[in-house]
């Protein structure tokens, strides 16, 4: 389903085709994308970058989309990774109380918002321990929010299960219209009832294989 077929739908199902209403179609859809991305971690959602640590500079700086960490690890010249366990900042401060403390770093944890100038920039941070003693190579395998299919017009949500934008968005309408309470919660119903069967796929069906997990099955009763 594209953002066309979407639209029409949200109109059709609550025939409501008044123009204040159209107009906010895209903050419906926006918030839903939002909270699925926020309840299900669909491995199709996850990004890769690389980036390099200064010498002697313990922080590190989240990409502009980052939502979440999957993991976090250093290269070392070998070419060996070495993955970093996550930690609280005060972990971090409580074993390397000395930012002179240098090595390969070993720990991470998200620092908050980075702040340029005296001002705040809004975008996370990280902070790694201890101090690296190296420019090291640096992967960031992370979630994040994909561009909107308000925008692109096509989402892999959109594309390969819809039902949840569907119905989440459907809701968000109800929300605006003041619509019936039973209304509001048939529909919300229906969306955590999508939410569920797309959770069954992104944290099961997504991490697993047959030979692993063996192959889905129903126990046979006499």
């Amino acid at each position: 389903m594209n953002y066309a077929a979407l639209s029409t739908a949200i109109q059709d199902y609550t025939q409501n085709y008044e123009q204040t209403f159209i107009d906010n179609i895209p903050v419906f859809v926006t918030q839903t994308e939002e909270r699925i991305y926020n309840t299900v971690q669909l491995p199709p959602l996850r990004k890769n970058v690389t980036g390099i640590m200064q010498t002697g500079n313990k922080y590190l700086t989240a990409p502009q989309d980052f939502l979440s960490v999957f993991s976090l690890a250093v290269v070392d010249g070998d070419g060996n990774f070495e993955y970093l366990l996550n930690k609280d900042v005060n972990f971090l401060r409580a074993a390397y109380p000395n930012p002179a403390d240098t090595g390969t770093p070993k720990y991470y944890a998200i620092f908050g918002p980075e702040v340029i100038n005296g001002t705040p920039n809004n975008e996370l941070s990280f902070i790694v321990a201890p101090t690296p003693d190296v420019g090291y190579d640096v992967e960031l395998h992370y979630y994040y929010y994909p561009q909107s299919i308000t925008t692109s017009g096509t989402s892999w949500l959109g594309d390969n299960y819809s039902p949840a934008l569907l119905y989440g968005s459907l809701v968000e309408a109800y929300i605006f219209m003041k619509g019936e309470q039973d209304m509001m919660a048939y529909y919300e119903g229906k969306f955590k009832e999508a939410l569920s069967q797309l959770n069954r796929l992104g944290t099961g069906l997504e991490r697993g294989d047959a030979y692993r997990d063996g192959q889905a099955k129903i126990k046979v009763t006499q």
